[in-house]
């Protein structure tokens, strides 16, 4: 199976697709995608570290063939990708296709308010697979939703130094997601709608001033060789779309058996990722800083146009899910999504946030536990 991928690495979509159902029902061999570096956590924990743990679990059964960064899909591309059979599972950031995906970018909409990712990460993975209009619009979009994923606060890495409300005016701000666009207009600035694979040559060139990204990729993506200034001010968190989206019909020509070994890896996996990552994230600053790089506080005024606008943004919500995105139960969707978010704090209020078996377990018996492999995700 692996020389065989290898072969065809290079080969047409067309033809992957074409190739793809007949591999995937001739063996338990897969191919995974992940449009992120390998060097990133979703790309490092998510995929390369969970393939390992897939391929554990099952006793070698099933054998993921992973393919990191967009030699095999554009990072807009996942959603058709995963639908068409190209690749058999993948991440994809929703935001990407907000025409396709109104829900997950109405909830996304949270993000701004929000700034604890573990929480992030369980709660967005149960309410994606509990909620039925959420469940629905997998559905309809040709997606089997496994599992999620949660990035850190994201924060600003710019050219110049960028403290204050008046230093951010006028600078074009890459950003990811509409509500954090809103804010940075109103502040000011620029929104520029760019993957975050294009922030390096953006900075470079200076098309872009800064860009919002977690922390890690001052030192993951190099960005701190062309941003040369960080400003912790904490400009939402993502989590729109599955990091594990897999193909209806394969998902469904896998036995319950495989299919509950994929529910425990990706348990384990979602532990693991988010832990690496918020470790991953700190440990980059200091590295950036080691190197020369200047991490600034923000100024008042500039953290108080934040929170100012987390304010006027939630109190906007509703209106936001159901005029924006077309949700006819948009306070009902969100409102699950709030609620699902509360019973997360409460459940790892007093769990050691750095054990990735007792963070597994947790995962196991909140969501997965819930699910009934024989029927999740099979029409």
């Amino acid at each position: 199976m692996r020389k065989i991928w290898k072969t065809i690495g290079g080969a047409s979509v067309a033809g992957l697709m074409a190739l793809a159902p007949q591999m995937a029902a001739a063996e338990t061999g897969f191919i995974a995608n992940s449009f992120y570096d390998a060097s990133t956590p979703f790309s490092k924990w998510g995929y390369l570290d969970w393939a390992e743990t897939v391929k554990e679990l099952s006793g070698g059964d099933l054998v993921p063939e992973v393919f990191t960064g967009t030699v095999l899909l554009a990072p807009r591309a996942n959603l058709q990708g995963i639908r068409d059979n190209v690749v058999q599972v993948a991440h994809h950031a929703a935001i990407y296709t907000p025409s396709e995906l109104p829900v997950a970018n109405a909830v996304q909409e949270l993000g701004f308010n929000y700034s604890d990712p573990l929480v992030a990460i369980f709660a967005v993975a149960d309410f994606s697979m509990h909620n039925q209009t959420q469940l629905a619009e997998w559905k309809d979009n040709g997606v089997v939703y496994l599992g999620a994923y949660a990035t850190p606060p994201y924060l600003l890495f710019c050219r110049s130094p960028i403290r204050t409300l008046e230093e951010l005016k006028g600078k074009r701000i890459r950003t990811a997601g509409s509500t954090v666009s809103l804010w940075v207009e109103e502040a000011g600035g620029i929104p520029v709608n760019v993957p975050s694979s294009e922030m390096y040559t953006g900075l470079e060139r200076g098309t872009l001033d800064c860009a919002s990204n977690a922390g890690n990729d001052l030192i993951d993506r190099s960005l701190w060789e062309v941003a040369e200034y960080t400003t912790l001010l904490p400009t939402g968190m993502y989590w729109s779309g599955p990091n594990w989206g897999y193909n209806p019909g394969f998902w469904a020509g896998l036995t319950p058996e495989q299919r509950g070994i994929l529910m425990q890896a990706t348990a384990r996996a979602m532990a693991r990722m988010n832990i690496a990552y918020i470790q991953r994230a700190e440990d980059a600053l200091k590295e950036a800083q080691e190197k020369g790089h200047t991490v600034y506080e923000p100024g008042e005024d500039l953290m108080a146009s934040v929170t100012a606008y987390r304010e006027k943004a939630l109190a906007s919500v509703y209106e936001t899910a159901e005029q924006k995105y077309g949700l006819s139960n948009g306070k009902e969707v969100i409102d699950d999504f709030r609620a699902t978010w509360d019973k997360w704090e409460k459940l790892l209020a007093d769990v050691d946030r750095t054990d990735e078996d007792a963070l597994t377990a947790l995962a196991m018996r909140e969501i997965y536990d819930t699910l009934d492999p024989a029927t999740y995700g099979v029409e």
